[in-house]
């Protein structure tokens, strides 16, 4: 499996603990969208698209089945995050 694309959307609030949402492309021909990158005690970390159950939980919609294709999609997206951050433009 290769990420062959990754795209970032920095979140601009400064307070927030969410600080982007990627998407990324495996093989050129699946999509994953809505992957969020989070400012955490323990720095950065990634969370996969989720939603809310009806007795208030959120469980994941796709998730990596082990622990070395977590860890890759993780350093991808926060590698573009990294990326993106220091090409964004500074705020006045």
């Amino acid at each position: 499996m290769n990420i062959t694309e990754v795209r970032v959307r920095l979140v601009k609030k400064e307070d927030s603990k969410l600080k982007a949402a990627a998407s990324i492309t495996i093989d050129d021909c699946f999509v994953i969208h809505d992957i969020k990158v989070i400012s955490g005690t323990d720095g950065l970390f990634i969370a996969m698209p989720s939603r809310k159950t009806p007795e208030g939980e959120f469980k994941d919609i796709v998730h990596p089945i082990n622990t070395e294709t977590r860890e890759m999609i993780s350093k991808k997206v926060i590698e573009a995050y990294e990326k993106e951050l220091a090409n964004a433009p500074a705020e006045e």
